[in-house]
């Protein structure tokens, strides 16, 4: 059975300036390399008059995986990850975010809203994972959703700090 996750990000800066960062390939490629992965690709960045789109490619070697996930997953893990968000209006941008792991019954939906509030800006994020394995599907899906919390955590940081030394 699918579970979903709430989380949220803080920034001490504007929504533009959040979206801004988004839609920066530098941004990005710098994100990417901070993410502790073993390998990552920036797959593409479209921004226009539509929105943004972004996809990414992040792969976790098989021996820094958690034992029971290498029970259940040979090889390495690989996330291929894909969020679109509309342009800031009014202080507001809201976006998709999908997740798969190729080759694995595992999959990451969500929504997320940007919004203006009184410190900056705020980004609440909707997440829907499904582990499509009989008997251990919920673990995993347990697993998931922490790594997830702490995923907005470090992305926060790391984006408030790119922004700062932007500025």
């Amino acid at each position: 059975m699918p579970r979903s996750y709430d989380m949220a990000a803080e920034y001490a800066c504007s929504v533009a300036e959040v979206h801004g960062a988004f839609a920066d390939e530098a941004y990005w490629l710098a994100r990417l390399a901070k993410s502790g992965c073993d390998d990552v690709s920036l797959d593409a960045l479209r921004n226009d008059d539509d929105g943004l789109t972004i996809a990414t490619t992040q792969t976790i070697g098989f021996t820094r995986l958690p034992g029971f996930v290498r029970h259940l997953h040979s090889g390495d893990l690989t996330l291929v990850r894909e969020e679109t968000w509309t342009p800031v209006r009014d202080g507001r941008a809201t976006g998709t975010i999908r997740g798969v792991v190729p080759g694995a019954p595992v999959s990451v939906t969500g929504t997320a809203r940007m919004s203006t509030i009184d410190t900056g800006a705020r980004v609440d994020v909707h997440a829907i994972v499904e582990v499509r394995i009989p008997l251990v599907g919920g673990k995993v899906e347990g697993f998931i959703g922490g790594q997830l919390a702490e995923m907005v955590r470090l992305e926060e940081q790391f984006t408030s700090t790119w922004i700062t030394e932007r500025a």
